[in-house]
């Protein structure tokens, strides 16, 4: 008998750094929201509530956070601090998007910049839950359940 999937419950706060009207609220809630479902139902996660702020910022405040926190001299397109889950099962993070990094890669892999928007939210979203790519085994679940939550929102697969 199979039991009933109960999906975390999604908090998230969105910050605007930069204008970006293409990026309303609503939408990268829905990104966030995949992200966390699709991250329940793969089993790594072990969360009742996830607790989560995602800001989108410019050139400079990208490449300041980068250099702060990465020790990188440049602004790059998602990046995502993960506090892990507490003992009352929230998870925490915060993720940043650097909308002119978006825009750039969107147009130099000749995607759009929602399809490009929703893959980096989602990425980061799974940072934030723990699931990371540093060795291959990792990278490829990591991977699959992207290219699987954005096939569901009728994505092709970013990493073909």
């Amino acid at each position: 008998m199979n039991a009933e999937l109960t999906l975390p419950e999604l908090s998230l706060s969105v910050q605007y750094g930069i204008t970006e009207p293409r990026l309303p609220r609503w939408r990268l809630r829905r990104w966030a929201r995949r992200a966390l479902d699709g991250a329940a139902r793969d089993g790594l996660i072990d969360c009742t509530r996830a607790e989560f702020s995602l800001r989108l910022v410019g050139q400079a405040e990208g490449r300041k956070l980068n250099h702060a926190y990465r020790e990188r001299d440049y602004a790059t397109n998602v990046l995502t601090f993960e506090y892990g889950t507490d003992p009352l099962g929230t998870a925490r993070g915060d993720i940043v998007i650097c909308v002119p990094v978006l825009v750039r890669e969107a147009r130099e892999q000749g995607k759009t910049l929602l399809d490009h928007a929703a893959h980096l939210t989602i990425h980061g979203v799974l940072h934030a839950l723990g699931y990371d790519h540093i060795k291959a085994r990792d990278a490829r679940r990591m991977e699959t359940l992207e290219t699987e939550i954005l096939a569901g929102m009728r994505i092709a697969d970013p990493y073909a």
